[in-house]
């Protein structure tokens, strides 16, 4: 395999695992706002470099035009969920301060309740979950239920996290790619002793450089 080819393999490769988990992250909103017979269910992800909230997946209300609007990660209640690291349940948002009533308005969507929890993956806060104005009022004993599919969702958001960096180090690595992709696409053409023995160098390799 070239090494154009073995590069165009991976970009490939990476732009799937995104599709593949955006896909899980819009199959977990669309269940959870069936399940609770919500208006609507929305996932944001945290954007550290930007310090902003990313809507990722949205089912019901919204979701034609939600997606990909960002607000500061220290606004709203999303903020404070995701700062705090505690789950939510508001019955009224228009009481509640932490409530960004503007924003929600730029988007065609006021809430009127909601049930968010925070998206926690190996220590990292990575986004909240919410389902909003459900047809009856939200109880603290369905915050375990939401749970599950929290575990989901930050599991999802982590990998996409994962592939888009890779993506974003296929794209801006240059030279570096270039040998990194002669490197595999050399060690493909080889086999049997051969083979065994790049991999070894390539393992070797790799633990001088997590040292």
């Amino acid at each position: 395999m070239s090494e154009d080819r073995f590069r165009a393999a991976v970009a490939a490769g990476v732009l799937a695992a995104e599709e593949q988990h955006r896909a899980l992250l819009r199959s977990i909103v669309e269940v959870a706002r069936s399940m609770f017979a919500a208006a609507a269910s929305s996932i944001v992800l945290l954007d550290e470099e930007a310090d902003e909230l990313v809507f990722e997946a949205v089912a019901g209300e919204g979701e034609d035009t939600l997606v990909g609007q960002r607000y500061p990660s220290s606004k709203g209640i999303g903020g404070w969920v995701i700062s705090t690291r505690q789950p939510l349940v508001i019955d009224d948002v228009r009481q509640d301060p932490r409530h960004q009533r503007d924003f929600a308005e730029s988007t065609g969507y006021v809430p009127q309740g909601l049930m968010a929890v925070p998206l926690l993956h190996e220590e990292r806060a990575l986004g909240v979950l919410s389902v909003l104005d459900r047809q009856t009022a939200f109880s603290l004993a369905e915050m375990d239920l939401l749970g599950m599919f929290a575990n989901q969702a930050a599991i999802a958001l982590d990998l996409l996290q994962r592939a888009r960096r890779a993506k974003a180090a296929l794209d801006g690595a240059g030279a570096e790619a270039a040998a990194v992709a002669g490197v595999a696409a050399a060690l493909d053409e080889l086999e049997g002793v051969q083979r065994e023995s790049g991999l070894r160098l390539l393992e070797a390799l790799q633990d001088v450089l997590r040292t």
